[in-house]
């Protein structure tokens, strides 16, 4: 494994402040519903009725956890009527997620030649 800093560069104070945020973030991440909520709103910004009906999580627990998701500032909501759309507005949130898709999510396999040809 190759060593990220060398040991003069390493400041532990703000190694720990570091530490904290980071927490703060996969703590909120490492919930089920709020982390397909998150991936769904990285393709772009949607009103809370197309995320009931995208990821068929019952209005309860969405309000709920969009709500802790606003409270840590990685969403944000604008107002059109009666709809509320919600995006992404952490960029760390999308880099970690990001990771979390590449190391989760893998590309499909691509269908082999002789499965092509019979469908």
């Amino acid at each position: 494994m190759m060593a990220l800093m060398t040991a003069p560069d390493l400041n532990v104070e703000q190694m720990r402040e570091a530490a904290g945020q980071a927490t703060a973030m996969l703590r909120v991440l490492a919930n089920e519903d709020r982390l397909l909520l998150l991936c769904q709103l990285t393709q772009g910004e949607v009103c809370v009725s197309e995320l009931e009906e995208l990821l068929g999580i019952r209005q309860p627990t969405l309000s709920q956890q969009l709500g802790i998701l606003r409270s840590e500032e990685i969403v944000s909501t604008r107002r059109e009527g009666k709809k509320i759309f919600y995006q992404v507005s952490d960029s760390r949130a999308v880099s970690v997620l990001a990771t979390l898709y590449g190391l989760y999510c893998p590309a499909p396999a691509p269908k082999s030649r002789s499965a092509q040809s019979t469908l």
